[in-house]
């Protein structure tokens, strides 16, 4: 290992340290409860606003999974907020799941049910089962678990469902955000339900369970991977490609979870075949992904050939995560020059030294954008700390 890559790694460690410090700190909401659901670039409160469950469920994964990385009950504290908020405020007690936001007091102001926010649900609560030992914690998972099984799974066409109104009926706009195309089954949502049915795997190993990894594995193997070693984002309910676009950060974020789903069902030709797909991916990743700064760019337009070349916070972390899967695999030095590359710029140009935790986005020049919050419901410690933690083992 090179001097500058145990720099890299040990900086990663202390960074760990103050994320957390960032979230105990500015994350609590001491007037109404649970967590704020939002502060601005300069990290200014925004008053009553309201609460997302991406949010609150990546919070309790993070200070969970760090607690259990650590093995340390420091953040007891706030994993415990965080589960006892989502289960009084965010759990559907009628029609089961979990909705998609509430207002400030905790009262439903969205209660769809998306199927990326039941798959967050379940990710964190067995992240936080390891933690707690808590029964019903992974009782509840189990049955989120059970809630997408039997009715967000296309038992005939494969794969799951974008989203649903409150009683699980089939709605029209399925759009997990505003910049997402209107798609009955999206790549990201598979990826996340992926990773949750992963995690659930460790705390509840069932056949059942296993039989929907071992699908979600293929599905990214042979409908969501292409002939470019890209993976396609948005499609209709029979798998007819809608999109154009190149995630680079969900491409590379993609290798290495693929990666962990296979080795979680303990299948070595599985997971031969997702390692050899996943260099693949990362050597295109390499090729295309990289700005001449050593940054992550957004994406690409196929179609148009328009690049946006904004540096997203996660996007460079996942890279790392990505990169250092495939030097385990490869031994390619060059990984890890790209490492310590996308790091010094992350270091210089993404961590706020003057407000605090990390911009959401700067432009080519390094120049963040302002109007991006610092917590919201899509800004969160979830990409952040897991690159810490995997970084630094």
């Amino acid at each position: 290992m090179s001097k500058d890559y145990k720099e890299l790694k040990d900086e990663l460690r202390s960074e760990l340290d103050n994320i957390l410090t960032y979230w105990s700190t500015f994350g609590i909401d001491d007037q109404y409860g649970g967590f704020v659901g939002q502060r601005d670039f300069y990290n200014q409160l925004v008053p009553k606003a309201s609460k997302g469950i991406i949010l609150n469920t990546r919070i309790l994964w993070s200070f969970s999974a760090a607690s259990n990385y650590l093995k340390s009950k420091k953040h007891e504290s706030i994993c415990n907020r965080a589960y006892t908020y989502l289960k009084t405020y965010f759990k559907d007690k009628g029609h089961k799941g979990v909705f998609w936001e509430v207002d400030h007091n905790g009262n439903p102001l969205n209660t769809r049910k998306q199927v990326y926010a039941q798959a967050f649900a379940i990710y964190a609560l067995s992240e936080y089962y390891l933690f707690s030992q808590k029964e019903e914690a992974k009782d509840w998972a189990v049955s989120l678990f059970e809630n997408l099984e039997t009715y967000a799974r296309d038992r005939h066409n494969l794969g799951y469902y974008e989203a649903f109104y409150e009683d699980w009926t089939p709605i029209p706009d399925m759009r997990l955000s505003d910049k997402d195309m209107n798609a009955a089954k999206t790549m990201n949502t598979h990826l996340h339900v992926l990773e949750a049915y992963t995690s659930l795997l460790k705390v509840y190993d069932h056949q059942k369970l296993r039989d929907a990894l071992r699908e979600l594995i293929v599905l990214f193997q042979f409908k969501f991977l292409n002939k470019s070693n890209h993976y396609d984002l948005f499609f209709d309910k029979e798998w007819s490609l809608l999109s154009t676009t190149i995630s680079f950060g969900h491409d590379i974020e993609t290798a290495w979870l693929v990666i962990e789903a296979a080795k979680a069902l303990n299948d070595e030709s599985l997971v031969q075949q997702t390692q050899e797909t996943a260099i693949k991916v990362i050597d295109t990743f390499l090729l295309e992904a990289l700005d001449h700064d050593g940054a992550v760019m957004n994406e690409r337009d196929t179609a148009s050939n328009h690049l946006d070349t904004d540096r997203h916070w996660w996007p460079q972390v996942e890279a790392l995560i990505g990169l250092k899967y495939g030097h385990s695999l490869t031994q390619n030095p060059d990984y890890i020059e790209k490492s310590i590359g996308i790091w010094e710029f992350t270091k210089q140009f993404l961590i706020d030294k003057a407000h605090g935790e990390w911009h959401f986005r700067v432009d080519s020049e390094g120049r963040p954008y302002k109007e991006e919050d610092k917590v919201s419901m899509w800004k969160a410690p979830y990409h952040t700390t897991r690159a810490c933690i995997l970084m630094s083992q």
